[in-house]
Formats: C-alpha cells, structure tokens, sequence
C-alpha cells in the first residue's frame, strides 16, 4: 500500500520516548510508502523506554530541530512516554517548532504524555484532546476539552491516551494526512 507516496512525516522525539509510540506511527507510516524522519535535539542516537525501563533500543537521528524545516514534511508526531516529552517541553526549541508546525495547517499528532509538548506550546486552548489519563487535568487547565476516547481529531490536531490506542492513532495519522482536513483549521 502506497498511500503515502511522496509525504515525509517528522517524528519528535528525545531520550525516553516510549518505544511502541515512536516505533509502532514509524511503521504504519512506511507500510503506507510514507517516509519519517526523527528529530530531536542533538545529533546522533535517543533511547527508548520499554514498559518500566530503559529499553536498550536506539534510532538514529535525521535532523535536530534546529535542522528542521517545517515545510519539509507533511505532518507531525509526538511521542510520549513521561521522559520525552517532559525534555521537549523544557526546550525552547522544541516547543517553538512544535508551535510553528501547528500555524503552518499541518497535522500534528501525540500520543499518551506527548500532550504536554501541546499545553507548553499553547495549543491546548480551545481545542478538544485526548491525552494519558493522570495528564487530564493538565490538558483541562490548559484550556482544552479533554474527552477519554482512544483518538481524538479536532482541526488536525491528533491526540491518543496509550499505547493500547496506537492502532486507531496510527490510522488518523495517515487519515489526516490524505484527506487534507488540516487545510480546513478555522482561526482560534
């Protein structure tokens, strides 16, 4: 299956990325023809985390995200894991490219504590979203309507609870990312 032929879509990520949530969107996405390409804040490898602890597995590193350039890919993943996105949200960076991508009508997905990256960016307002439950009332505070479903989409803006949830989520990724809906992202 070719659906995605000719996209590139980025995958966020630092040390202590839940493995399933990076491994498993990567997967979907190439079994579809689609590229990913791993961003994160320095070059060379991040390790994953597997259930309890670290998982001894690596991937290599595209691009920094000072590399980055957000017109060079279609659509966005966040990991989580709770190491993860808790280094990408202190990352000025990071939150910033992750805020850009957003402007830029693009879809923007995250997965079980990838949500904190949103609420640092300041995207949660408004929005409906879904996140790991012990993350609710963050996402809540942060001004979204949090609902406990396994894929929530609202203007492009993809967000998962769990790893349980990985199969719908990897499916909205590709869905959003062919039917365009992101086009549609009225004003905030």
């Amino acid at each position: 299956m070719n659906t995605l032929q000719g996209k590139t879509i980025a995958i966020l990520a630092a040390d202590g990325y839940e493995e399933s949530e990076l491994m498993e969107p990567k997967r979907a996405i190439e079994a579809a023809g689609g590229k990913t390409e791993i961003i994160s804040l320095e070059p060379g490898k991040i390790r994953g985390w597997k259930g309890k602890d670290w998982s001894g597995n690596t991937v290599a590193v595209d691009r920094t995200v000072d590399q980055a350039k957000i017109a060079d890919y279609d659509a966005l993943v966040i990991p989580g894991g709770q190491i993860n996105p808790d280094l990408l949200r202190a990352n000025d960076k990071a939150v910033t490219f992750v805020r850009d991508f957003f402007d830029s009508q693009k879809p923007l997905a995250a997965i079980c504590h990838g949500p904190w990256v949103l609420v640092e960016a300041g995207l949660a307002q408004g929005h409906k979203m879904t996140s790991y439950r012990s993350m609710a009332t963050d996402v809540k505070n942060a001004g979204a309507h949090w609902a406990d479903k396994e894929v929530v989409v609202d203007q492009g803006l993809i967000t998962s609870r769990s790893p349980h949830d990985l199969p719908a989520f990897c499916d909205k990724i590709i869905e959003e990312v062919l039917e365009g809906r992101h086009l549609k992202r009225e004003a905030a």
